[in-house]
């Protein structure tokens, strides 16, 4: 797998659009199928030979780059930073992750179990989103400090969408996984924020 520009920028993309769609699911109830299933896939593409085999090319992540351009610029409404704090919380669990070899295991395990319930069941199929949802609450969800999603109560009650919220979360950490892999790091956020950005521009733009 390449680590170029346009693969961390894809993964940062990826990881913007999860974080996104957790605050669309808890805030509004629902968020984009197709936007959800690209996340979603991304789990299930364990030995893949490109980052945008990951993400089957960018088109299914035009709502990542479209927001990672935008937070990548100054300013923003309290619900744009919002999705920025979900990315900046995944991504120091991501590095609390890095340090925790047996739950890492417990991750490909578990992913690789509920893979084999593609054979019967689509990828956003209800038995999916729970059995992930159910993966990352005895995982990632007992990392500290956890992500703490805002949200309309009713929303955040509702088994299908929780479900639905952490299996997002989930594929959220996966990007985060994939950033590092890329050589992606917490300084090439800030001193190559302009690269990122240009990168962004010309993959929604090609």
């Amino acid at each position: 797998m390449t680590h170029s520009l346009t693969d961390r920028t894809l993964a940062l993309a990826a990881l913007f659009q999860a974080a996104q769609l957790v605050q669309h699911v808890a805030r509004r109830g629902h968020a984009a199928d197709s936007d959800v299933e690209t996340c979603i896939n991304s789990l299930f593409q364990i030995d893949a030979a490109s980052t945008e085999a990951i993400y089957n090319g960018s088109r299914g992540l035009t709502s990542g780059l479209r927001t990672l351009s935008a937070r990548l610029g100054s300013g923003g409404t309290p619900e744009e930073l919002e999705v920025t704090r979900y990315v900046v919380a995944l991504l120091h669990l991501e590095r609390k992750l890095a340090r925790h070899a047996t739950m890492r295991d417990t991750l490909r395990i578990g992913i690789e179990r509920i893979r084999n319930q593609l054979n019967y069941f689509p990828s956003t199929h209800a038995n999916i989103i729970a059995a992930l949802g159910e993966l990352y609450q005895a995982t990632i969800s007992t990392l500290q400090p956890r992500v703490m999603v805002q949200g309309e109560p009713t929303f955040l009650a509702d088994k299908a969408r929780a479900s639905q919220i952490r299996a997002l979360l989930l594929a959220g950490i996966r990007a985060a996984v994939l950033w590092r892999q890329l050589g992606g790091s917490r300084w090439q956020l800030f001193l190559g924020r302009r690269r990122i950005l240009e990168s962004a521009q010309h993959l929604l733009h090609s």
